[in-house]
């Protein structure tokens, strides 16, 4: 079969959301079907189609946020990359312009479309100053899901969260880690020293965008907090975004070492101690199972892939209250190393059962399976880890 996958951001971009794709790519090609990547193209590049069906249309920087790019309205240039290539299914997985576009294109041209809640931008809003647009933001979101066929989230809480704005046949697709990146093994005690860490020393680590969605003062309170007991503790923040260098600037003892990636990324967050994932707006967040996977105890709170997979008490810390219960939970797993030890075990193990393989196989089955029309067809799956619409 042939499957069409369009967002607004794909790798090289580094965030969860096209890591994510790309590893549904690579999987669905290894199942023996064909996969056309529909992005915006990267201002070193020109439009147009590549020789694997790569279309790249016209974009532009967002902007609040210039490091990422966002799609421009491309309808007839869809219409005409789909007639000449005919994708049995379409994956829209941001809900931008493009998106919109490619279900406006797979309607016209008899496709069925599936949808991706990969990002609740509407909590998104009140990061950025723009609150009152909150309203708009949930307004468009509606209309944008409503028109698919079926809409694909990873937690049974987007599930129902969709079911309550009136938003018709959710899709639960469990996300993956890869075990064999994600390792323990991956700890490096050359990196160690290199951030400034006598042996035995607590590294504190957040990874991710270093942007205002992710609440970044309140992980920087909570280690300064935790410093007061491990004086010796250094914070190592991975990644990059529109705060990196006033925050560098306010906290020049904290380390930011920019974007890494692969196995690079993966030695990083192995050579931590105590992961600290302070955003409340999280529609998943993928490096939660990555930190569960690279042995390295957690607090976050009870969102997304932490709501889901993360034990409090197990793994690390699921905190359900205030910014003050988070930085409580961020001092007691600093003070307690042998708790930590059986919680970076407890997370390992978690972890290992969560294989890509069976993500990818319960995606194709759904998109083999869809209609069009707003008749999705249930695969049949293993009850255990399959693809479910919310009752």
């Amino acid at each position: 079969m042939r499957y069409a996958i369009v967002t607004d951001t794909y790798p090289p971009e580094v965030n969860g959301v096209a890591l994510t794709l790309q590893s549904y790519a690579d999987g669905l090609r290894q199942r023996g079907h064909a996969v056309d990547i529909v992005r915006p193209a990267r201002p070193d590049e020109p439009t147009g189609t590549d020789a694997d069906g790569t279309l790249r249309v016209r974009g532009m920087r967002l902007p609040l946020y210039r490091a990422l790019r966002i799609a421009l309205p491309a309808g007839m240039q869809l219409r005409r990359h789909w007639r000449r290539r005919r994708p049995d299914a379409i994956y829209v997985a941001t809900e931008g312009l493009l998106g919109a576009s490619a279900i406006r294109a797979a309607r016209a041209l008899g496709i069925p479309v599936v949808t991706a809640l990969h990002t609740r931008f509407d909590l998104y809003m009140a990061d950025y100053g723009l609150r009152a647009l909150e309203p708009a933001a949930l307004g468009w979101m509606r209309r944008f899901h409503r028109s698919a066929d079926a809409t694909v989230v990873a937690t049974r809480a987007l599930a129902a969260w969709l079911d309550a704005q009136g938003i018709p046949r959710p899709v639960v697709l469990p996300r993956a880690v890869d075990c064999t990146r994600f390792d323990p093994a991956r700890r490096d005690p050359a990196l160690r020293e290199a951030w400034g860490l006598a042996p035995g020393a607590l590294a504190v680590i957040h990874v991710g965008r270093v942007a205002a969605e992710k609440n970044l003062d309140l992980a920087i309170r909570a280690f300064r907090a935790l410093q007061q007991t491990q004086p010796g503790a250094r914070m190592v923040f991975v990644g990059d975004g529109p705060l990196r260098e006033p925050l560098q600037r306010a906290h020049p003892d904290i380390l930011f070492v920019g974007t890494r990636r692969g196995r690079d990324l993966a030695r990083h967050l192995a050579s931590a101690d105590l992961f600290l994932f302070s955003s409340r707006s999280e529609t998943f967040g993928n490096v939660v199972l990555e930190a569960m996977a690279s042995g390295v105890p957690q607090v976050a709170f009870a969102l997304g892939a932490a709501a889901e997979h993360l034990c409090d008490g197990l793994h690390g810390a699921c905190v359900s209250g205030s910014d003050a219960d988070f930085v409580d939970a961020a001092l007691r797993l600093a003070d307690d190393a042998e708790g930590r030890r059986a919680m970076a075990l407890a997370g390992r193990e978690a972890m290992l059962r969560l294989a890509p393989v069976q993500v990818v196989r319960e995606l194709d089955a759904l998109l083999s399976g869809v209609r069009g029309e707003g008749t999705p067809v249930e695969p049949s799956l293993p009850e255990r880890h399959h693809a479910r619409t919310a009752a």
